[in-house]
């Protein structure tokens, strides 16, 4: 794959930063595209061209903001709570269609910039519940592309099976661990690097990181 081109879908959180590190080291040239939906941080925007300039990586910024229009969520609605899930209820934060939709242009900008690898940092292991980050829609949608696109796409997904813990352990096997914790922004609240430490994104990115800090220390 040294010889290949891969496209990063890029948020500049904890997940997709290493997946745009892991994605450095195995393809000859690495492309990231980054979606404006209205979010309600654009810091998150701010983040993603940051990273991806200091690590020269050419980055696109797509205009989504009809997702805006279509689902209303915490993550762009300031009035509405960020509140976990419960009685089998998704979260909040849930914005029905966005993976759908993001690796859907995402393939369509691939396609155009003659990417045959997609790179996401979607997880079935600590992922809320999210319908769209599970395995089984991803290869479904990898052999949609392909067939709407007569394409030979491949979306790769190197953090479906892990946790936290072993997203932080990759980080840091990729020499990446401490730019990851000191430079993303994962929290709900819009605050870079360990964010407020309250929302449901921080407690689940401080309980990984200190899980593997204690397993490493053990080794």
């Amino acid at each position: 794959m040294k010889n290949d081109k891969a496209l990063v879908v890029f948020s500049g959180g904890q997940d997709s930063t290493t997946c745009l590190f892991w994605a450095k080291e195995r393809f000859a040239e690495v492309e990231a595209v980054t979606f404006n939906y209205n979010q309600r941080h654009k810091l998150e925007i701010e983040c993603a061209r940051k990273i991806a300039n200091e690590l020269g990586v050419k980055h696109h910024i797509l205009d989504m903001s009809l997702l805006n229009q279509l689902a209303p969520n915490a993550l762009t609605r300031d009035d509405i709570e960020v509140k976990e899930g419960g009685e089998g209820e998704l979260p909040s934060t849930f914005v029905p269609g966005r993976n759908l939709l993001f690796l859907s242009f995402a393939g369509v900008l691939a396609g155009q910039i003659n990417a045959k690898h997609i790179v996401t940092g979607v997880c079935e292991t600590d992922f809320s519940g999210y319908p769209d980050c599970r395995d089984v829609f991803i290869k479904s949608l990898n052999v949609t592309l392909n067939l709407s696109m007569d394409g030979q796409f491949v979306i790769h997904t190197p953090l479906m099976w892990l946790n936290k813990a072993e997203t932080w352990k990759l980080a840091d096997k990729l020499n990446a661990l401490e730019y990851v914790r000191e430079k993303t922004l994962t929290c709900y609240n819009g605050i870079p690097a360990d964010g407020c430490g309250e929302c449901p994104a921080c407690h689940l990115r401080r309980k990984g990181l200190e899980e593997y800090l204690q397993k490493k220390g053990e080794h």
